[in-house]
């Protein structure tokens, strides 16, 4: 009998539903339907599940500079738009990728090309939280001062 991973179930149930995105209410049922399952582990799967994942479900991706920066952008839209619950639920999603940023630069197995750019994922988790209104300036600026010294990285 074969072995029924997370992965396959996730599969199954795509296959089942056929979700244009998987939002929140998806998310949910998702992860009640997979329990027990890590909450990072879970969004993995579900962005390499090729299925549109509403901004909330995708969470803040730290992959690359430019996947670090739409992802603050869109959550930025649901922040600017939000009531005070879904601003703190929007606050909670960055802080905690600030956290796992912060983690992986301090890692004994990160290389020190690696942890130079969770130090400056971590900046541009910190300048979001501490002012979101200037974000996609400050990022347009960075990137351009980044640039004109050394190449910014992807």
């Amino acid at each position: 009998m074969p072995h029924n991973t997370k992965r396959s179930e996730l599969q199954r149930w795509i296959a089942g539903h056929n979700p244009a995105c998987v939002g929140e209410a998806e998310f949910l049922e998702l992860q009640s339907a997979l329990a027990p399952i890590s909450e990072s582990y879970f969004r993995r799967l579900l962005r390499e599940c090729g299925v549109p994942l509403d901004p909330m479900v995708e969470g803040v991706r730290q992959t690359s500079f430019d996947e670090l920066q739409e992802s603050l952008e869109r959550l930025l839209e649901i922040y600017s738009t939000g009531d005070v619950g879904r601003k703190q639920a929007v606050r909670s999603m960055v802080i905690e990728a600030k956290d796992h940023a912060r983690l992986a630069a301090r890692s004994r197995s990160t290389t020190p090309a690696r942890r130079s750019e969770k130090e400056e994922m971590v900046m541009w988790l910190l300048t979001w939280l501490e002012n979101p209104g200037v974000f996609r300036e400050w990022a347009r600026l960075r990137r351009m001062a980044w640039e004109s010294e050394a190449g910014f990285p992807s």
